[in-house]
């Protein structure tokens, strides 16, 4: 398949896939006798695997240990699992700091009943903020 076709499979931009390749993320394609590049239903599959992992925030150094880790079937999984657990708990700790600015935010709201700028609570606890060191 041309890179169209790839790209359009995955929802990824073909300007990304021709990054991951030279990156050495996606293997180079198989070029064709007019010189398209050819992608293998191969590509398709680490192309999808990547997106995945991706979406679920893992970074690309991660991405690429998960695919190293995914070319050996017969070893066990706890490598894995720990890259899994690491990130998990970092999303814990992202929902835990966007909780405590839900809360900060919800806060400066209650505390603004003002009509105008001038006597707006919100603005005013934001240009404390900003003159503390």
């Amino acid at each position: 398949m041309r890179i169209g076709e790839l790209a359009q499979a995955t929802g990824t931009k073909a300007e990304t896939i021709r990054y991951y390749e030279r990156a050495g993320i996606l293997p180079a394609a198989d070029r064709t006798d007019s010189n398209y590049r050819d992608y293998s239903d191969e590509h398709l599959a680490t192309l999808t695997f990547v997106r995945r992992a991706r979406a679920l925030g893992f970074s690309m150094a991660q991405v690429r240990e998960l695919l190293a880790l995914s070319d050996h079937d017969d070893k066990p999984c706890e490598n894995v699992d720990q890259l899994v657990r690491q990130q998990l708990s970092e999303v814990d700790s992202k929902i835990a700091d966007l909780t405590a600015l839900r809360e900060e935010l919800g806060q400066l709201l209650q505390s603004c009943e003002a009509d105008r700028i001038g006597d707006c609570r919100i603005v005013e606890s934001l240009s404390a903020s900003r003159a503390r060191p």
